[in-house]
């Protein structure tokens, strides 16, 4: 697993999202050789001349030396002129990445145009000075026929007429990306930024290469793969507080594997704000939060029991609710189980994992228990003042640290638990 640094280092310009097969350059010999004939497209002199069938009237007068010169001088010597043609022609799933181009030698190029071929805008261009190499400056678009229309100019100054065709891949090869937190957040700093993709990526390294992540803080991070449609990107502490992490994700074109390529590029950015983290004691059942690393509350708790015990080390909280109805069959309960309990409206709850725990307002029958003992099924049971305390001080990306509960700690994919991760394991990901 490669590191990303940050300074100086430039965006990634691999190509493509989906893909199936991309046309290489073809080369067609005329004049000499073979392909297009040397006589113009446009002389009809062929079409006027007798059948060989017809016999023409014989002549009595004597031959013109000066036609016979003429007649000599209008035919060019054999001249080899080789066109090559990039994406080749017939050529199908071609990736939209492809800079389309057409290619002269011995000859120069007197007009080219590309263009979808069922209509539409022609892809912008610029032939070479020396008239040799036309290049596309437009991106091509996916699912698209497009025809190749160019003119060649021999050493004789005859011009030969030639088109071709190719396809881009189709809609079935497009492959989405999308990041987590959205463009434009600002959330805490312990948020990592998650990266989904609608098709599984076998070609990590392509991916990572395309995806730069630079901040103001000057942190450099890694990227850490939960599956094969999911990685994340941290560095190796929090993210500085009061910061900018901006994202350039140059995915277009870029080949995910399996025939699917990337068919976008975006820059994105999010913002860090001051420090806020909660230290949660089993050991004490308190919780203190700091705020820019001073301490700025207290207050009791309880956690889960033996039976239910809560996950110690790092949490992120990842959403939160006013109110919402918390269900024993959401964590695996069925009526008549022991730690059933019925469906139930808390207040002021706050996600910390995917798998339940919450920072929430204890029922009122759990209020007693607050800094004395465990009645949690591995929430974080708080008063009615903590809870909103914390719901109205903390969100998205704020770190809670869990002590003493001998159980743990959370799963990175339990949420956000990329903390728990060694370092060292985190960038040397098999």
């Amino acid at each position: 697993m490669r590191m990303k640094q940050e300074s100086g280092r430039a965006a990634a310009h691999r190509k493509g999202w989906k893909i199936a097969a991309i046309g290489s350059a073809a080369v067609v010999v005329i004049g000499g050789g073979v392909g297009i004939a040397t006589a113009s497209p446009w002389d009809d002199a062929a079409s006027s001349a007798p059948s060989p069938s017809q016999s023409p009237a014989p002549s009595t007068a004597e031959p013109d030396p000066r036609a016979s010169a003429d007649a000599t001088a209008t035919q060019p010597p054999p001249a080899d002129v080789a066109v090559g043609v990039t994406p080749t022609d017939r050529a199908y799933a071609v990736n939209p990445a492809t800079v389309a181009a057409v290619r002269v030698e011995g000859a120069t190029l007197d007009a080219v145009e590309l263009a979808p071929s069922a209509g539409g805008t022609p892809v912008e261009g610029t032939i070479s000075a020396d008239g040799t190499t036309w290049t596309a400056s437009d991106r091509l678009a996916f699912d698209t026929e497009y025809t190749f229309s160019y003119t060649v100019l021999d050493s004789a100054g005859q011009a030969q007429r030639k088109t071709s065709t190719f396809t881009t891949v189709q809609p079935a090869n497009e492959a989405d990306a999308s990041m987590f937190p959205l463009d434009g957040s600002t959330v805490g700093t312990g948020q990592p930024l998650e990266f989904r993709f609608s098709e599984p990526v076998t070609n990590r390294d392509a991916v990572e290469e395309a995806i730069t992540v630079t901040s103001t803080s000057g942190q450099p991070g890694a990227f850490y793969w939960l599956s094969e449609t999911k990685v994340r990107y941290r560095p190796e502490t929090f993210w500085a507080p009061n910061s900018t992490i901006t994202v350039d994700a140059n995915l277009f074109g870029v080949d995910f594997g399996n025939g699917m390529i990337g068919n976008a590029d975006r820059t994105m950015t999010v913002k860090t704000h001051n420090t806020r983290l909660a230290v949660v004691d089993n050991a004490t059942k308190t919780m203190n939060v700091y705020l820019d690393g001073r301490l700025d509350r207290t207050f009791p708790v309880t956690l889960g029991t033996e039976d239910w015990p809560s996950t110690e080390g790092y949490m992120v909280v990842m959403e939160h609710y006013e109110t919402t109805r918390f269900t024993a069959e959401s964590i695996g309960l069925e009526p008549g189980d022991p730690a059933y309990y019925p469906p139930t409206v808390v207040n002021h709850a706050s996600r910390l994992s995917n798998g339940g725990a919450f920072v929430h307002e204890a029922l009122p029958a759990a209020q007693e228990a607050l800094g004395s003992f465990n009645v949690s099924h591995g929430c974080i049971g708080m008063s009615p003042e903590g809870a909103e305390y914390f719901y109205n001080t903390f969100g998205p990306g704020d770190v809670v640290q869990i002590l003493n509960t001998d159980y743990g700690p959370m799963y990175v994919w339990d949420g956000f638990g990329d903390w728990n991760v060694p370092w060292t394991e985190w960038v040397n990901q098999p």
